[in-house]
C-alpha cells in the first residue's frame, strides 16, 4: 500500500469517518471506478447532515443533558431506524459508509463512528470505549454522569451490567476501567471484520488488501501473516504464501493451525528441496 494512505491512517488529526472512506476507496477501488464511469456518486453525506440537523432540533428546547441524551438516542435509533442486532458475518455493503447509512445496515465500527459523529455534532463529549468483547460509545452528560451504550443495538449499560462485563477478567476488579479505544484499534477492528466478510464471499483479492493494511499497521502480527498466506494460496500464489505460513508456524507453534501447517510444509520441503 502507498505511504500517503498509511500516513493518513496513522494521523491523529485525520477525521475517523473520512479515514473509513479512504479505506473504502482503497479496498473497493475497482467498484468506485465503475461507479464513476456510470456517473454514480458513491459517497454522499447529505443524509448524514439531515440526520444531524433533525437530532439537533429535537433536543434544542431541552435543558437537562441527561434528558437530552435519552431523547437523542430515541430519535436516532427509533425515528431514524438505527436499531439493529449483532451478526456473526456482516454483508459487504455494511462496510461502505454512504451505502450502509442509506440502507440502515451498518457494520459495528462504521455505525460506531457514524453515531459518534452525530452525537458529537449535537454538542456532547463522546468517545469509543472498550467493554470486554465489545466496542461501545460513551456520552458524557456532565461531570458526574455518563451513558455507555452499544452502537449496534442502541442498548445502554447500567452499573450492574458493566460490572458483569468485567467479572471474567483476571486481576484486581478495582483496576478494571472503561478505557477509550485508540484510533489504530478502531481501524484494526473494522478491517478485521471486513476481511472476514470478504473471505466469506470469496473476494480474496479485496481481503488481501485488508490484510496488507493490517500488516502495515502491525507488521509483526503472526495471525495476519497466516491470513495473508491463506489468501495468497487461494489466489494461486502458493510459493509466496509459504514464507507467511512459516512465519506463523515459528511464532505460534502451539496453535492447532500451526501444527497442521507445519506438517504440510514439511511434506512440501521433502518433495521439493529447492522450494523457496
Amino acid at each position: 500500500m502507498n505511504s500517503l494512505l498509511l500516513s493518513e491512517l496513522k494521523s491523529e488529526e485525520k477525521d475517523l469517518l473520512q479515514t473509513l472512506v479512504l479505506l473504502e476507496e482503497y479496498i473497493f477501488q475497482d467498484e468506485l471506478i465503475e461507479c464513476q464511469s456510470t456517473a454514480e456518486q458513491p459517497f454522499a453525506f447529505d443524509s448524514l447532515e439531515t440526520i444531524i440537523e433533525q437530532c439537533q432540533a429535537v433536543i434544542s428546547d431541552i435543558e437537562s443533558p441527561l434528558e437530552q441524551t435519552e431523547v437523542l438516542l430515541n430519535e436516532l435509533y427509533y425515528q431514524h431506524m438505527f436499531i439493529d442486532n449483532h451478526r456473526n458475518i456482516w454483508p459487504i455493503p455494511s462496510f461502505q459508509v454512504a451505502t450502509s447509512l442509506n440502507q440502515r445496515l451498518m457494520s459495528p465500527m462504521v455505525k460506531a463512528v457514524l453515531v459518534d459523529e452525530i452525537i458529537t455534532a449535537c454538542g456532547f463529549e463522546t468517545d469509543l470505549v472498550f467493554v470486554p468483547n465489545k466496542v461501545m460509545i460513551r456520552i458524557c452528560c456532565n461531570d458526574q454522569f455518563a451513558i455507555i451504550f452499544d452502537a449496534v443495538t442502541g442498548e445502554s449499560l447500567d452499573w450492574q451490567d458493566l460490572n458483569l462485563c468485567f467479572d471474567d477478567l483476571v486481576g484486581d476488579p478495582s483496576l478494571h476501567d472503561v478505557e477509550t479505544v485508540n484510533r489504530q484499534a478502531i481501524l484494526v477492528e473494522h478491517l478485521s471484520l471486513l476481511k472476514s466478510a470478504l473471505i466469506n464471499e470469496q473476494m480474496f483479492d479485496k481481503a488481501l488488501l485488508c490484510v496488507d493494511v493490517l500488516l502495515s499497521l502491525n507488521p509483526e502480527d503472526p495471525m495476519q501473516r497466516r491470513d495473508r498466506g491463506f489468501l495468497l494460496h487461494q489466489l494461486d500464489c502458493f510459493k509466496v504464501a509459504v514464507d507467511d505460513y512459516r512465519y506463523f508456524v515459528e511464532h505460534c507453534p502451539k496453535d492447532p493451525a500451526a501444527q497442521l501447517l507445519k506438517i504440510q510444509l514439511d511434506k512440501i520441503t521433502l518433495r521439493d528441496p529447492t522450494f523457496h
